[in-house]
């Protein structure tokens, strides 16, 4: 049988693997070339595709919506907002244990992101007042994906946030179906945190029409939210028009274990972010050989039973790795240096570790916190910096939608003595005329 994941015993070996280039895949499948040939009348890249979009939207509004949908989704659609009905209907059709569940997660995240909301503040001193005014953004466009499954946790971790910030308006973009409606547990989660304004649109269509806005859709002053590539990309080209979260890409997670860890729940934690999505990194750091091969022998037992076991082991071929390493300070190094979306320690005393992780956008300590839980109820957004980005990235977090102010009162005694070594350093810039500005305040002060 051929193992489905690499094991990796030399050291430059394991450092080439974790430095390797994690970026946003460029090749598409043969069915999204023929797609773009059909809609485009020629061969593109994703980029170009974007653009094209992007163009098309903000110069035509609604008309390259329908076209677009119509294309990609494959329905035709006159209405774009979700009805009263369909909220109705939508509520109506998830089973109640699921409607628990979304209730159960909405409560634990906003009790996380109120602990850390910000407020402004001002300070008074003998030289006047200083401080910041901490305001959030009005309207926010949050883009929850369809694709291979409807994400409502994505929009429970995104929305939360922004409401806890006090963000006025939330404007939810979605992609349908083909038969032109949105899944029903998406609806029942917009419902659930009282956001009555959703449209169906998907794409890179649906971030163009949140950034420009069309005669349907407001335009929004953030956009935030994953999505494919298309989506991602598309959010990298309207940043500055509107501010946008974070751009992410493939998802990750990196175990860092011990030989007290279980091998049966190392493989099914690999597995779990496996199945997410063919370009998804799932690594496991050990200093035992033992946990290693029994974890190997453990993932190929489960894909026996997993559903989406074609995913997976294209993920965990592709991306995957098994990583032996001389001990565990030598694992947190490894692993501050690829930087994961989610680093699990799966080790005797993970509190012991933790001021050594430098680079992560959570982490997840001992073997009763899988890197699942913070998918859906621990709390924290699960919309985390990856691709090595969390080197100086944040998940998104209530600051994802403030924006601040600075607050500076100078008291008029106290002009000239902040005033002087300003002018100098005005002057020696050559900006005479910033100098000239507090020159003639400090004139107007001194005795004729």
């Amino acid at each position: 049988m051929t193992r489905v994941i690499r094991l990796i015993e030399d050291a430059t070996l394991a450092e080439r693997f974790l430095t390797r280039a994690r970026q946003l895949p460029t090749e598409l499948p043969v069915p999204v070339r023929e797609r773009i040939r059909e809609v485009f009348g020629e061969d593109l890249s994703a980029l170009e595709v974007v653009a094209r979009i992007l163009d098309a939207v903000r110069t035509q509004g609604d008309a390259a919506l329908r076209r677009f949908t119509l294309a990609f989704d494959g329905c035709s659609l006159d209405r774009f907002e979700v009805s009263e009905e369909e909220f109705a209907a939508a509520r109506r059709a998830v089973p109640p244990a699921v409607l628990d569940a979304l209730e159960f997660a909405r409560d634990r995240i906003e009790r996380f992101h109120r602990r850390a909301r910000r407020h402004s503040w001002i300070e008074f001193e003998d030289d006047g007042a200083l401080g910041q005014l901490v305001r959030p953004v009005e309207r926010v466009g949050v883009y929850v994906p369809g694709g291979r499954a409807p994400l409502p946790s994505s929009l429970l971790m995104t929305a939360i946030p922004a409401q806890i910030a006090g963000v006025r308006e939330l404007v939810v973009c979605t992609p349908p179906g083909r038969d032109g409606n949105v899944a029903p547990v998406v609806l029942a989660a917009a419902d659930l945190l009282g956001i009555r304004t959703v449209f169906k649109v998907g794409g890179a269509q649906a971030i163009a029409a949140l950034a420009y806005g069309t005669e349907s859709i407001p335009k929004v002053d953030i956009v935030a939210g994953p999505g494919n590539l298309f989506v991602v990309l598309a959010k990298r080209l309207v940043y500055g028009e509107v501010g946008i979260d974070q751009l992410p890409g493939p998802t990750e997670t990196l175990l860092v274990a011990d030989d007290s860890a279980d091998p049966a729940l190392c493989a099914a934690d690999l597995l779990a972010q496996a199945e997410h999505d063919p370009m998804a990194s799932a690594v496991l750091i050990t200093t035992s050989r033992r946990l290693a091969h029994e974890t190997i022998e453990r993932l190929d037992q489960e894909f026996a039973r997993l559903e989406r076991a074609e995913i997976a082991r294209s993920a965990l071929e592709q991306n995957g790795a098994i990583i032996l390493v001389p001990d565990l300070d030598r694992a947190l190094e490894l692993a501050n240096l690829f930087a994961p979306e989610h680093l699990c320690l799966a080790i005797r005393d993970p509190w012991r570790y933790i001021d050594r992780v430098r680079n992560a956008g959570g982490v997840f300590l001992g073997e009763s916190s899988p890197e699942v839980i913070g998918d859906y109820t621990a709390g924290p957004s699960h919309v985390m910096p990856t691709g090595g980005t969390a080197r100086f990235a944040s998940p998104v977090t209530v600051d994802t939608f403030l924006k601040v102010t600075s607050i500076v009162a100078v008291a008029p005694h106290a002009l000239e003595r902040l005033g002087i070594p300003a002018m100098e350093l005005a002057r020696a810039e050559g900006l005479l005329a910033h100098a000239a500005a507090i020159e003639q305040r400090l004139e107007r002060r001194r005795p004729a």
